[in-house]
């Protein structure tokens, strides 16, 4: 089970965007993320007629080191660290390390 999944809201804690928040809109590997509106970089792209693609100066969102971010936790609104445990009936859960809450609990 991984600690951070696609769709959950986190904190970029070091780089040029420390401290921006975006929600996890694709995990590219097992230590890759791709996060909304955190490390956008601008790319020259050439029109291309056959896909309808337009020339010009694009705003893209590439791809940070997991390390880098964290978690952010509505109850405490900060970014948190998270651990895994298994529950009586065998599933895997994540939970906040700070309070012990469950993620989307």
């Amino acid at each position: 089970m991984h600690k951070i999944k696609k769709g959950d809201n986190v904190v970029a804690i070091t780089g040029r965007d420390k401290g921006k928040r975006g929600e996890v809109s694709r995990v590219v590997d097992a230590e890759h993320v791709v996060v909304a509106g955190i490390n956008q970089v601008k790319r020259h792209q050439r029109p291309n007629p056959v896909k309808g693609v337009a020339g010009g100066i694009v705003t893209l969102d590439m791809p940070i080191h997991i390390s880098n971010v964290a978690l952010y936790n509505p109850a405490t609104q900060k970014a948190d660290r998270v651990g895994i445990k298994v529950l009586e009936d065998g599933r895997k859960v994540r939970f906040f390390k700070s309070n012990g809450e469950l993620v989307g609990a």
